[in-house]
């Protein structure tokens, strides 16, 4: 599950990787609209699936899969990538924390942009590019990340500040990819969540982008995910 300013084309690099081990790979788009219909979006599309499922989020993907694996006995694993993984009640804004890229001034870090049929006041943001090069997409080569600009997806300002549901954390076993370099949702953050949810953490050098940066760690976690629960 990609996140937010991000498409399924985020994960090509662990996608390759897991379909050369033998793996059936799904990659559903994310809609970015809401936590609640993202996820109701992403659970109808799992109902859809026998048999086992390992299901991995990054970043606000990691929200949606919290609330979206609730109660399907086919997801064995959670597997988190420089991810969100909010308690009830909690949001993905929240989350961030104070330190994060995302914290600053609204004015320099997005762009707003209206979109047909919103609740009011409500807009899509963008990352200004140089925040999506400097802190969304650190460590991912120049030419990638201007091209992981150019065709980053929107998310809507009111789904940054909707509490999150049951997290589905609390009955499922998780792994955790943590980006050590990542400015998006910084190291302690995640590790704050990542201990919280009981995950399994394997730190890597990385930004924000690690299945992009580092897609062999991130497929790897993924299968030791697999091995241990199916």
């Amino acid at each position: 599950m990609h996140g937010a300013w991000a498409d399924g084309s985020s994960w090509n690099g662990v996608t390759a990787r897991l379909l050369a081990a033998g793996y059936d790979v799904r990659v559903p788009p994310n809609p970015l609209r809401s936590v609640q219909t993202d996820s109701e979006t992403i659970a109808d599309f799992l109902s859809t699936i026998p048999g086992p499922i390992i299901l991995a989020g990054h970043s606000y993907g990691g929200a949606v899969i919290t609330n979206a694996a609730l109660g399907n006995p086919n997801v064995k694993a959670l597997v988190f990538v420089d991810a969100f993984a909010p308690a009830q009640g909690e949001t993905v804004f929240q989350l961030s924390g104070p330190d994060s890229a995302l914290s600053g001034d609204p004015a320099v870090t997005f762009d707003a942009v209206p979109y047909p049929n919103s609740p009011p006041g409500d807009v899509d943001l963008y990352l200004k590019k140089n925040v999506f090069l400097e802190s969304f997409a650190n460590g991912v080569p120049a030419q990638t990340a201007n091209i992981l600009y150019t065709i980053q997806r929107p998310f809507a300002e009111s789904a940054g500040a909707e509490p999150s549901g049951e997290p589905a954390w609390e009955t499922i076993p998780s792994w955790w990819v943590l980006g050590t370099q990542d400015k998006v949702i910084p190291p302690a953050q995640q590790r704050f969540m990542a201990d919280r949810a009981n995950s399994k953490i394997t730190e890597v050098r990385a930004g924000h982008l690690s299945l992009v940066s580092r897609p062999d760690v991130v497929a790897d976690v993924i299968l030791d995910a697999v091995r241990s629960t199916t």
